[in-house]
């Protein structure tokens, strides 16, 4: 009986065929772990973002009524220095 080649070329062109399936799966699988947990991470630095964010309100609605806050606040960067815009403002005379 005479062996036919095609059958050996298909044989081997389904197992490296079904070895990719599995290596893209793996790769699927790993992937998809590593998007949910940086989608975790996002979530949590963007919370962080929010609370600083209003904490940052709130110090400055509190420099309204106690002016004493206003260094700290301008060495945060949360409100421009006075000097830079006191010295703009004001036009030179003659």
């Amino acid at each position: 009986m005479k062996k036919n080649p095609l059958t050996a070329i298909l044989v081997a062109v389904l197992v490296v065929s079904a070895l990719a399936s599995v290596v893209l799966c793996w790769a699927y699988i790993s992937n998809t772990r590593q998007l949910r947990q940086l989608t975790t991470q996002v979530n949590a630095v963007q919370a962080n973002e929010r609370f600083v964010s209003a904490l940052a309100g709130d110090a400055l609605e509190y420099s309204k009524k106690n002016p004493a806050i206003e260094p700290i606040l301008e060495a945060a960067g949360v409100r421009p220095l006075k000097t830079a815009s006191a010295s703009a403002s004001k036009p030179a005379t003659k």
